[in-house]
């Protein structure tokens, strides 16, 4: 459970960090990292478009200097835009200095205050010199379908277990994720429909 769903323990590390939106609203925040890649997103993108989700799309910067006509997509068709670093690196094998400016190197593609640290967790010092200039967003579910060994069917079983009033979930628009989210997000979606959530964005 501590990877699906963070124990309390990351949100007292992190305090001003997003972990969860209001628990009394039946609404559930879909949210895609590790993009924009073609093989992917256009996919998740019509999907969406056909259940009229808005969603949040945490971007690699990297990702985003490749495929900048995939990246158009994503924000012509009224999604919201989060920073997901340059080049997926990890805070924890960084000087923090570097970190940030590979955050910030983003900025030359696209702004936003939205941010979401790699592999959700982050150095404090990197914490503590980010969170007055972005919003810190973590998760309250995480679908793991970046898990090879996972079949997409444990996927889906991720979101009906721990998917809560609330709950900011994870999925990724990468290629490692690509088997398990075209089998459990449709599914995912029309289950959360079917359970009388609403969608709504970061």
């Amino acid at each position: 459970m501590f990877i699906e769903q963070p124990s309390t323990f990351l949100s007292k590390f992190y305090p001003k960090g997003l972990f969860r939106k209001n628990p009394e609203e039946h609404s559930v925040y879909l949210t895609f990292d590790d993009g924009p890649i073609p093989e992917v997103t256009p996919w998740i993108l019509d999907l969406l478009d056909k259940h009229g989700i808005k969603a949040t799309f945490f971007v690699v910067g990297n990702n985003v200097q490749k495929y900048p006509e995939i990246f158009r997509m994503i924000t012509d068709r009224g999604h919201k835009i989060g920073n997901h670093t340059f080049n997926h690196v990890r805070s924890m094998r960084m000087r923090t200095p570097d970190f940030i400016d590979n955050v910030k190197k983003c900025d030359n593609y696209f702004t936003t205050r939205l941010f979401r640290p790699p592999h959700g967790i982050m150095k404090k010092w990197v914490y503590r010199y980010m969170k007055d200039d972005y919003d810190i967003v973590f998760y309250d579910v995480i679908t793991r379908d970046y898990n090879q060994k996972l079949k997409g069917r444990k996927v889906f079983d991720i979101v009906k277990k721990y998917t809560r009033n609330g709950s900011i979930i994870v999925f990724h628009d990468s290629l490692r994720s690509e088997r398990n989210l075209r089998y459990a997000l449709p599914k995912a979606i029309e289950w959360l429909e079917s359970q009388g959530y609403t969608f709504k964005q970061l």
